[in-house]
């Protein structure tokens, strides 16, 4: 007989939009237990598995707390309804809830101005494109609405809400809301807790084989959303930029570039991040989390780092695949890894099809140019130590692209525009710099055979793990210095450390890439005003870089980067950056608005005209 001997649910805190798969392990007949389905399309020995999930909703009204969304709201900010901004972003749990969020609170009204000023669209609008924000805070408030741009979830076959009362009790009422093993919240379940049953059935008589198995949640909480990100022209021009009506860049021969490293649900531990709360650490909020983050920025072309190979291939290539993205990938090799072969992270980089095809794709292994090394250069007795230190499973996914619209450019027609964009993590203990060096020199010498190949513009975008400074100097890491100057200084002190040699002679550490960072273009800004003024101060003054795109409790500062080669790219527009504001008062990455420890990077490009010889 067909049997349940345990349920729970990987997160006792329901949030709108994610879809929730309770554990449930079963006896079989035969006396095997697994969790694996037993669906009413494929009984086992005459039984299947039925499942209801069911809203426990309350008579009494409920409002969350939009920074705090477990607790219940007990104020409400009046500006926000005047402002006309979401209904959901106007409640606190308390008056000193309200006092710590009003730096982060008053930009919401700034920019509920400023948009309807600037733009005449209305920050409802621009909250649903950029963060597919969470929409009513309890059910029955007026001015509901469904997140923009999110579909419909599959809850099994329900009749339309409501299907009918199932029980009445002291003031609440139950709901039937699904009929499959898994369900994904709606802003219909906001404030009210659900309920999961399930029980074994018989095939013949239809009716259930025991008593049946049931867990309660919470109360379901709208997913948090951020403050939307806007592009800043560098230009100088003090507006929001001029988007489509999907959110992308509107000026013709124009591209985006998205990078990204996620947190890999492998090393997002609550050891490593005790002050997120766990269910805004568990992945099946923070791949809806970052899904949504993702397709908000509308890129033509996406790079992601950390991105585990099963996640690609169940999660992020099919649905980047429905927003019309082509997916490439290259996970890392696995000699130091022993862990699942399924939970191993490498690079994913997407494009849009209607935009760019897919010419050519190299996969660089360092492990294999480790190897290749030390057959060269490295005495017998000493390669297995030489290789313990060399081999860190890192891995570049290169693609040559050709833009579909290159035939329609004025000044060449006709002819092909390519474009080569390396995606990268250089994943090193920062101990072992000559490591680091070494994997980053090899990487651009590789791009630099393709660019003597091929008349192509270039962009290397990535987790370098390493750290800017002052680019005249030698206070910043050696691989940043590799990459934006395109040189080591002899002097270096990254140089020192040397043990293997790999580094001699030091003159031989350069590239002939003219790379620039591109969010060094803020810092180069000459024109002011407010937007541009307020991105400023979120830069370095002494490297010109962001002053973070890593933020955790144990590390803060800059780490990711877009390089493009200056000769052939301008930059148009960037992402603006984070701030402490915009993190929210005391808190560090990941959280429930952000769900990396790592914040994106966007950058527009225009290809400059070619010169004919």
């Amino acid at each position: 007989m067909l049997s349940v001997l345990r349920v729970h649910l990987p997160s006792e805190i329901p949030v709108v939009g994610c879809e929730i798969t309770p554990y449930v392990l079963l006896r079989r007949p035969d006396n095997s237990i697994s969790n694996d389905d037993v669906p009413e399309s494929a009984p086992i020995d005459g039984y299947y598995m039925r499942y209801r999930w069911y809203r426990i909703q309350s008579d009494k009204k409920v409002a969350m707390c939009s920074v705090h969304p477990t607790e219940l709201a007990t104020l409400q900010c009046l500006g926000c309804l005047k402002s006309k901004i979401h209904v959901s972003k106007s409640y606190h749990c308390s008056s000193k809830c309200f006092a710590d969020a009003w730096q982060h609170h008053r930009a919401l009204h700034d920019r509920a101005s400023n948009s309807v000023n600037e733009t005449g669209v209305e920050e409802e609008e621009l909250f649903g494109r950029f963060s597919g924000g969470s929409a009513v805070m309890s059910t029955g408030i007026s001015g509901s609405t469904s997140r923009v741009g999110t579909p419909s979830p599959n809850n099994g076959s329900v009749p339309s809400y409501p299907v009918s009362v199932s029980e009445r009790n002291g003031g609440e009422t139950w709901f039937e809301v699904g009929r499959s093993r898994t369900y994904t919240p709606t802003t219909d379940d906001i404030g009210n807790t659900l309920k999961f049953e399930c029980v074994a059935i018989n095939v013949e008589s239809s009716k259930p084989v025991g008593t049946s198995s049931s867990i309660m949640t919470s109360r379901v909480i709208p997913a948090p959303c951020p403050i939307p990100r806007r592009m800043i022209e560098v230009s100088g021009a003090d507006v929001l930029g001029h988007l489509e009506s999907d959110g992308r860049a509107a000026s013709f021969g124009t591209f985006t570039v998205l990078s990204y490293n996620i947190l890999a649900d492998l090393y997002a531990t609550s050891d490593s991040y005790s002050y997120c709360p766990s269910w805004a650490l568990s992945w099946p909020y923070r791949r809806q989390n970052l899904l949504r983050e993702i397709i908000g920025y509308h890129a033509d072309i996406i790079c992601l780092q950390e991105v585990q190979s099963n996640h690609f291939e169940e999660f992020f290539s099919p649905e980047l695949d429905k927003h019309g993205y082509q997916a490439l990938y290259k996970k890392k090799t696995v000699e130091v890894y022993n862990g699942s072969s399924n939970s191993l992270d490498g690079c994913a980089t997407f494009f849009r099809r209607d935009r760019f095809s897919h010419v050519k794709k190299y996969e660089v292994e360092f492990n294999k140019a480790a190897q290749s090394l030390t057959d060269a250069v490295i005495p017998a007795n000493q390669k297995k130590v030489a290789l313990s230190r060399l081999i860190k499973d890192n891995i570049a996914l290169i693609a040559v692209l050709e833009d579909k619209f290159s035939n329609h450019v004025a000044d060449s027609p006709g002819s092909r525009q390519l474009l080569c964009v390396a995606n990268t993590h250089v994943n090193v203990p920062q101990e072992l710099t000559d490591v680091k060096l070494w994997q980053v020199h090899t990487l651009l010498k590789g791009l630099e055979k393709i660019a003597v190949s091929a008349d192509i513009p270039m962009l290397v975008c990535g987790d370098f793990n390493s750290v800017p400074g002052r680019h005249q100097f030698l206070d910043c890491s050696a691989p940043h210095a590799l990459l934006a100057m395109g040189k080591v200084d002899q002097l270096h002190p990254d140089l020192a450390v040397d043990p293997l040699g790999i580094l001699r002679p030091a003159s031989k550490l350069n590239h002939q890439l003219p790379l620039v960072s591109a969010y060094s273009s803020f810092a180069r800004m000459i024109s002011v005003g407010p937007s541009l003024e307020q991105q400023r101060r979120r830069m370095d003054s002494t490297t010109n870089e962001p002053l973070f795109t890593n933020c955790s409790r144990d590390f803060i500062g800059t780490r990711d980067y877009i390089f493009y080669t200056a000769d052939s790219l301008s930059v148009e527009s960037l992402l603006e950056l984070l701030d402490e504001e915009s993190l929210r008062k005391d808190t560090a990455l990941p959280s429930p608005e952000w769900s990396s420890d790592h914040i994106a990077l966007l950058a527009e490009f225009r290809c400059k005209p070619r010169i004919r010889r």
